[in-house]
């Protein structure tokens, strides 16, 4: 198996907390933050449908759900070269949840239902105001991130405190049941559970993150499998400035944003701007307009002294999907041919075999072998061939078994056989 290259594309190192993550190519991102904090306009903007976004809290009650494709240069370079019937991206699946407010472990502001919701990713785009506007109520009255991460953080680590106390009372239960205990019986826990359980309690009431502590591997199985936590959820934060300070890059809060996020155990930060992103966008049936309005902000980050390939203005939204999409620890590989070019999504460590089974069961259960290439030797020695004659001429197109690792934009041919089955 060849090495792997290192992406260095943001997002492309795992997080801590990947070890606590669901091991499938289901998961899915979460919109959170408070009301009113461009949440749902970030999501219509992602996944180009349209949900309920008018400015009053609480204007999404039941999460919104849909599929963002996944921006991948391979991808697009196998579909401009085989010029299929079907083609079908990556995609990355994401939830609009409601906004919560302080109290909402409490149930303040329908904040039970809004913290399900949030269980039910598998991670986080925590989405903060930075911008001022007269014409967008904020729950609290005046902008100030600092303190609208604190109530969210405040807000998952008491829920999570809740569950703590469950999930302790719980594991208590099983052992009397397991001794044959009374109800009222003292027990002691497995030593393994009680440091996970210690461990994690003194993170949530530190108002910290689960994700961001020091577990062996034992322990982080056992909150794997008994703690039902949020705060072991990746997250990404999302801060939404006004289009002027997108374009130049300055706002008051993103500083003190990021010394907030580093004290509380690190993490992704990426500036955005819906004003800017929605306007984009809108003039996306005439490029010239489009092309106009890019120039137009970048001329107006150099008229400031902002000028070089940094300061060039254009769209993030390609770059949240994809870091949302490695933050969840997944990968994904190419098939390719006349009829259809496809990316499937697996997790980062995924077997061929299971990769296989990711197109269909019976490719798993008869897998035979993988026939692969890197994208980056078919792209160096196709030739301008829609094939793989020529990869196969320079000993570029391999042969792998069931133990093969699968790396992120493999191209592969499976070869697989089921009982009372035809051979493919």
């Amino acid at each position: 198996m060849p090495p792997k290259k290192k992406d260095a594309d943001a997002g492309d190192e795992v997080p801590l907390s990947a070890r606590f993550g669901r091991v499938k190519n289901t998961l899915k991102m979460g919109l959170v933050g408070l009301p009113n904090v461009g949440k749902s306009s970030l999501f219509n903007l992602l996944t180009k449908q349209s949900v309920a976004a008018e400015n009053y809290p609480f204007c999404t009650i039941d999460p919104s759900e849909a599929k963002c494709p996944v921006p991948d240069q391979r991808f697009q370079y196998l579909v401009d070269l085989w010029k299929p019937p079907s083609v079908v991206p990556a995609c990355l699946s994401v939830w609009d949840i409601a906004g919560i407010i302080k109290g909402a472990a409490d149930g303040a502001g329908l904040g039970n239902a809004f913290l399900s919701h949030i269980a039910a990713v598998d991670g986080i785009f925590h989405v903060l105001r930075a911008f001022e506007s007269d014409e967008i109520v904020h729950v609290d009255d005046s902008v100030d991130p600092i303190r609208d991460l604190e109530t969210i953080q405040s807000e998952l680590c008491l829920k999570d405190l809740a569950s703590l106390t469950k999930t302790e009372e719980d594991e208590r239960n099983a052992i009397r049941k397991a001794k044959g205990l009374g109800r009222s019986a003292e027990v002691t826990f497995p030593e393994n559970f009680a440091t996970a359980l210690e461990k994690v309690r003194a993170l949530l009431t530190a108002n910290k993150a689960v994700s961001t502590g020091e577990f062996t591997n034992v322990e982080v199985e056992i909150i794997k499998e008994k703690f039902a936590l949020i705060t072991t959820k990746p997250i990404i934060y999302v801060i939404n400035l006004s289009k002027r300070d997108f374009v130049r890059k300055r706002n008051k809060w993103l500083g003190k944003i990021g010394d907030w996020v580093k004290t509380h155990g690190g993490g992704l930060c990426i500036p955005f701007s819906v004003e800017f992103e929605e306007e984009f966008f809108g003039l996306r049936d005439y490029p010239d307009q489009q092309k106009a309005f890019l120039d137009e902000c970048t001329a107006d980050a150099a008229s400031v002294g902002l000028t070089g390939p940094q300061f060039k203005a254009k769209s993030v939204l390609p770059r949240i999907i994809k870091t949302g999409y490695k933050q969840l620890n997944l990968i994904n590989f190419l098939t390719a041919g006349e009829k259809e070019v496809r990316a499937w999504t697996v997790f980062k460590g995924a077997l061929a075999p299971q990769a296989a089974g990711v197109i269909h069961t019976d490719f798993e259960r008869g897998f035979i072998k993988a026939e692969i290439a890197s994208f980056e030797d078919f792209k160096a020695l196709h030739g301008g061939q829609a094939s793989m004659a020529k990869l196969k001429e320079a000993g570029k197109y391999r042969q792998e078994g069931k133990t093969y690792v699968m790396n992120d934009g493999d191209i592969v041919l499976f070869q697989f056989n089921v009982t009372g089955g035809k051979k493919k």
